[in-house]
């Protein structure tokens, strides 16, 4: 593990230019890491997309869906079963009616029973609550292994860095590696200590 300063940029210009400005004071290029940070929702943590393997917004939705499944395919059943017994002589089509008013009852009950929120909300659920993760846009990383921390401070700042950082990380081939984007991100305090510390 290795102490890594952060400092956000609006554009990949400007995370360049203060990477130059880095290394005319010393730092070594392999210590430096431009990335773009996505915004919260679209880190792709999983195969499908996003960051978190569930909706909260669906949360019981299975079991109602099930619920309202199960009543309106039963009435859809019975409804289904009269139809056709007015117009068939014979007991299989009024099977199959009340099958069809089954399969139709519980398709519309299941989606019925899902979110209702989806319905009035034009925003989607955001991935991450306030106050969690990290902002999108363009980082810059350095690896400063403990030395010059307060010189790498400075040049970020004056560079027009903005939500200095500090975290213990692993730095591998010029890169952070275990860069979490979903991890609250400690900010840099102008004295050069932790926050809350």
């Amino acid at each position: 593990m290795t102490l890594i300063i952060a400092a956000r940029f609006q554009t990949f210009d400007a995370a360049s230019s203060a990477a130059q400005r880095l290394m005319q004071a010393g730092v070594n290029e392999s210590a430096l890491n431009v990335f773009y940070v996505n915004p919260p929702g679209a880190h792709d943590n999983y195969v499908v997309g996003g960051d978190q393997a569930n909706d909260p917004g669906t949360k019981g939705a299975p079991r109602k869906a099930l619920g309202v499944a199960s009543l309106m395919g039963a009435v859809g059943a019975v409804v289904g079963g009269i139809v056709v017994s007015v117009f068939a002589d014979s007991f299989i089509p009024i099977i199959a009616g009340a099958g069809v008013g089954a399969y139709v009852g519980a398709l519309a009950g299941a989606v019925s029973g899902m979110d209702k929120r989806r319905a009035t909300v034009q925003q989607p659920v955001p991935a991450t609550r306030k106050g969690e993760g990290r902002s999108e846009g363009v980082m810059l990383a350095v690896n400063t292994e403990g030395e010059r921390e307060q010189d790498v401070v400075r040049i970020l700042r004056e560079s027009g860095g903005e939500a200095v950082e500090r975290a213990q990380g692993r730095w591998r081939d010029g890169k952070w590696e275990d860069f979490d984007p979903l991890k609250p991100p400690v900010p840099q305090q102008h004295t050069g200590t932790v926050a809350g510390a």
